[in-house]
């Protein structure tokens, strides 16, 4: 046990990682070592960051804080500490069923956690992260929660309301990573689309985006996590004509059928939702979508599926994750309709979907063949280099392989490349030209 060390553990999605590298900077400028993700944790402070988003992350969770507990019984562990969305959600509930945790915080009130160790959390730094990505990408997250009240989702139980950040601190941390060294920005939230509604009372996430993309140094913009609903088309012009924002939108569509999309309150046709995927590939020519799709949401029949299917095969998504339906505690969907799809039917129905998507993401990649195309390099992983292009965001998408053979490059840097092979999801690469 390594005295003045933390480790601080995140567990869940990318909006978590920014919270714990906000967190770790503020230990840091403390005094403490800090450690993120340790393989062998081994300081005299433990901090989990939760997800409580669905079942299997938050047993994920739960056997985390049970593990470090044990360490703590044996002597090994002196504090332990759990943050984010499942002790927000679960509060009570695990503070009676887990004493060994020496103090639950919420997703919001983690910055307590400092006066607890006897620290003063530095709000002039508040923008400052230690980052536990590569060096040369980040994500920057503009809101937290959502108003949208689909029925099958908990993260307004866990978030609250929408609440967007001012625009001047959303830009002061990009210029402050671009001071790190960072080029390529993954804008996260909820629920983007949403950005300025609370604060300044209309959408101003074309605003936003343009004016990062003002930015000097900043070479990539990504897009994640929208809504199709009232999409602000304004940021169609903003992706078309900007550079360095991407050609990419990460857009969760979740169905398709009208009986569904109705139970699921997504408060949009199956026609609607055909015209849009038209008009985004109309209006933002080569963009690619990533869309996130739900089998055996309660009420979806056979032919529902069938009708998601075909979808999926007219949409042709670059693209595409899937999960089946699980049962939420405290949403419209567990407390107002009955889980009556067998598990083995959801997995059927996913399999089937994840098939289809793969098939569709070789044909995809393989008409890249004989592209040339700016490659950003993520690592070095056995006898190749490891990159992206623009179409693909950091542990989510394919990648593109050069092989080391070809000659040293630079992590982080970006390349020329000619693409002469593809697979189901990686394409393969030579370098052409060293760009920056």
């Amino acid at each position: 046990m390594r005295k003045d060390k933390i480790d601080v553990i995140t567990l869940g999605c990318s909006k978590n990682l920014v919270d714990s590298e906000r967190l770790i900077a503020q230990l840091e400028m403390s005094g403490y070592k800090v450690e993120h993700d340790a393989e062998k944790p081994d300081g005299e402070i433990a901090v989990v960051n939760t997800c409580g988003f669905i079942a299997d992350a938050q047993e994920e969770s739960i056997n985390m804080i049970l593990e470090l507990g044990e360490r703590k019984r044996r002597g090994e562990l002196k504090r332990l500490y759990v943050m984010g969305c499942l002790s927000q959600r679960f509060l009570s509930e695990l503070e009676k069923e887990i004493p060994e945790v020496d103090k639950f915080y919420g997703k919001f009130n983690w910055d307590e956690l400092l006066s607890d160790l006897g620290q003063t959390y530095n709000h002039e730094a508040q923008n400052k992260r230690h980052l536990t990505t590569p060096g040369h990408y980040a994500y920057v997250k503009i809101s937290e929660g959502c108003d949208r009240r689909c029925s099958y989702c908990a993260i307004p139980i866990i978030t609250g309301r929408h609440k967007s950040r001012p625009e001047e601190d959303i830009l002061d941390e990009v210029r402050y990573l671009v001071g790190q060294g960072v080029k390529e920005f993954q804008i996260i939230a909820q629920e983007l689309t949403y950005y300025g509604l609370d604060l300044y009372k209309e959408r101003r996430i074309a605003q936003l985006i343009e004016h990062i993309s003002d930015i000097p140094g900043v070479e990539w913009i990504r897009l994640h996590y929208a809504y199709p609903t009232d999409f602000p088309k304004e940021l169609y012009r903003v992706m078309r004509e900007r550079k360095n924002v991407c050609k990419y939108l990460d857009i969760a569509l979740q169905h398709v059928s009208d009986p569904v999309l109705d139970a699921m309150h997504r408060h949009i046709s199956k026609q609607e939702t055909y015209d849009f995927v038209e008009e985004i590939r109309r209006e933002v020519p080569g963009i690619h979508l990533r869309t996130t799709l739900m089998v055996g949401h309660p009420g979806e029949t056979e032919e529902g599926f069938t009708e998601l299917m075909a979808f999926v095969r007219w949409a042709r998504f670059e693209r595409m994750g899937a999960f089946a339906y699980s049962e939420e505690m405290g949403t419209f969907s567990a407390e107002h309709y009955a889980d009556d799809i067998p598990e083995e039917t959801k997995e059927a129905r996913l399999s089937k979907l994840m098939r289809l998507q793969q098939r569709i993401s070789g044909e995809v990649q393989g008409e890249k063949v004989g592209q040339t195309m700016k490659v950003i390099i993520d690592r070095q992983e056995g006898e190749y280099y490891v990159g992206r292009t623009e179409f693909d965001s950091p542990e989510v998408d394919p990648e593109t392989l050069i092989a080391v053979s070809e000659g040293e490059l630079k992590i982080g840097d970006f390349y020329l490349c000619d693409i002469y092979e593809a697979d189901d999801f990686d394409l393969y690469a030579h370098v052409i030209q060293h760009i920056s």
